[in-house]
């Protein structure tokens, strides 16, 4: 998976050009891309910063391209940047598993949710991803090096700990219930522990527990890489 072809694809459509002449000002400051190694349904995308209305512009780039108007919020003017860069997609994932074997972690990447960004004239990528076990993982690598500048694993469980409880409701929704509320045991039981058919409910539920919450959190990070909130100056 190769930046390029999405940037040229953009540069030659219809509505970037109507976009460039109704917005002379704007510039490049972001890229965004979802790469989902289990459902293939990844997402690529390019925003531009147009100083004189204070709004990004997000453009989607898998098969149509759509442009989404978003407000800049905060004070913080995100840095120009192109989209030439030493590390592709299809890269990440390798850079990502050859430090966690440094660090010992045995995961399996599932996700990576990426942003790159220009950070005081460097580009960083600032890579969120789902990993196997109820487990996430962030990391910033800067683009000219390959360097991992920071990595940290995350619980998911300790996410739901940390959550507010509107977020709790959320979760408890799209899990039809399981989110939040203690598990109850079954009714009947083997001598030795739940049956087999309890076991196989309670996993299901932890799935569908798992799915809600990456969905969540996917929903959290797109909407705030999208506007530019964060910053990988850390």
């Amino acid at each position: 998976m190769k930046i390029q072809p999405y940037i040229e694809k953009l540069g030659s459509s219809e509505e970037y050009k109507k976009f460039m002449q109704e917005n002379t000002d704007a510039f490049m400051v972001a890229g965004f891309f979802v790469l989902d190694f289990e459902t293939k349904q990844n997402l690529h995308q390019i925003d531009y910063y147009v100083p004189s209305k204070k709004k990004v512009a997000a453009f989607t780039l898998d098969e149509k391209i759509n442009i989404q108007m978003l407000n800049l919020v905060g004070n913080k003017i995100p840095e120009k940047m192109d989209m030439q860069t030493k590390i592709d997609l299809e890269a990440l994932q390798g850079i990502l598993e050859d430090e966690m074997k440094n660090r010992n972690i045995s995961e399996e990447i599932k996700k990576i949710i990426a942003v790159i960004q220009n950070i005081k004239g460097k580009k960083i990528w600032n890579l969120n991803c789902v990993l196997t076990g109820m487990e996430l993982l962030n990391a910033h690598v800067e683009d000219e090096t390959q360097t991992v500048l920071k990595m940290e694993k995350i619980s998911m469980m300790d996410l739901i700990k940390k959550m507010p409880p509107e977020a709790m409701q959320k979760l408890k929704a799209q899990a039809g219930g399981v989110a939040g509320e203690k598990m109850q045991a079954p009714k009947q039981q083997h001598p030795q522990g739940d049956s087999e058919e309890a076991k196989k409910e309670k996993i299901k539920k932890l799935e569908q527990l798992e799915k809600a919450i990456e969905k969540e959190k996917d929903k959290i990070q797109h909407d705030a890489q999208k506007s530019i909130l964060k910053n990988t100056e850390d």
